[in-house]
């Protein structure tokens, strides 16, 4: 069980060569990779985002990338000779209007004008800085999911305590429910007598009364299925990637517990049935967090 936040760092350093790759992760509903790294790793943005896929189904991702570079590398330089050109003929007509001023202009100054001269921008991907970068993020991936999966036992281990408290509420509601019926039978019958002045009610009339309440309160099917949500999350807790699975679980755990407070006319049940959805809220809470 893998929890959706985490970080984790991973370093190349060969061959003149110095790459650092971090990732940090946040819960997201679905996988979104944002990339930040120079320039001259654009090309591979896609192949950072495919390598990321493999390890991961959900979350935010942020990937950063930082290197230095300290092999030895020609400098190269570009003459941008229309600029240059540009710049000597308005020099001369400068010199035109006031052939009083002293002509400075040399080939040297020339090259000192702005933009004139460049410094071309030769650094690209080699084979040496992709292996520097695959190497970087598969540390870094392997890092953060450490970190996640120690986050996710966490999780795990606070839900299934939690699992606990449901199916203790769940049995104290089982053993509630029946007495309801009978409950209701006998406030039914007293109020009766006290309406016909001891007049012994038509008992036929009074069972059928007592059944339709029981039939409109009966939450035996609401019970038995929250009892197979508890078998399900508890098997599903120890698969790898549960997040989706438990989400929608949740969900069903919260139906049956909405149904179980709607249909009881117990203050009982209906204590139980609010301390049930709040643990399952509580529940729902931690999945939001799993991947």
């Amino acid at each position: 069980m893998l929890s959706m936040t985490g970080y984790g760092k991973g370093a190349y350093e060969k061959d003149g060569v110095e790459l650092i790759c971090e990732i940090k992760t946040v819960n997201n509903r679905y996988l979104d990779v944002a990339f930040k790294a120079p320039r001259i790793f654009a090309a591979y943005e896609e192949t950072v985002r495919g390598i990321i896929r493999d390890k991961m189904t959900r979350g935010h991702v942020d990937v950063f990338v930082s290197f230095k570079d300290k092999r030895e590398k020609t400098t190269s330089l570009a003459l941008d000779m229309g600029l240059a050109r540009a710049y000597v003929e308005m020099a001369k007509k400068i010199k035109a209007e006031f052939p009083e001023l002293c002509d400075d202009v040399t080939v040297t100054s020339v090259l000192r004008y702005p933009e004139v001269v460049k410094q071309e921008d030769d650094a690209q991907v080699d084979e040496t800085l992709v292996v520097a970068l695959k190497e970087a993020l598969t540390s870094a991936l392997e890092n953060v999911n450490a970190m996640r999966f120690v986050e996710g036992e966490k999780l795990k281990a606070d839900m299934l305590s939690r699992m606990q408290t449901i199916e203790s509420l769940v049995g104290e509601i089982s053993l509630r429910a029946p007495q309801i019926a009978k409950e209701y039978r006998d406030k039914l019958e007293t109020r009766i007598k006290e309406y016909l002045d001891g007049v012994k009610p038509d008992e036929g009339r009074l069972l059928t009364e007592v059944a339709v309440f029981t039939d409109k309160s009966n939450i035996d099917e609401e019970l038995t299925r929250l009892r197979s949500h508890i078998e399900q999350f508890r098997s599903i807790c120890e698969e790898g990637v549960v997040g989706r699975k438990l989400d929608f679980l949740v969900q069903e755990f919260n139906r049956e517990a909405n149904t179980t407070c709607s249909k009881s006319n117990d203050v009982t049940v209906t204590r139980l049935g609010l301390a049930l959805k709040n643990e399952i809220e509580k529940v729902r809470d931690q999945v939001q967090h799993l991947e």
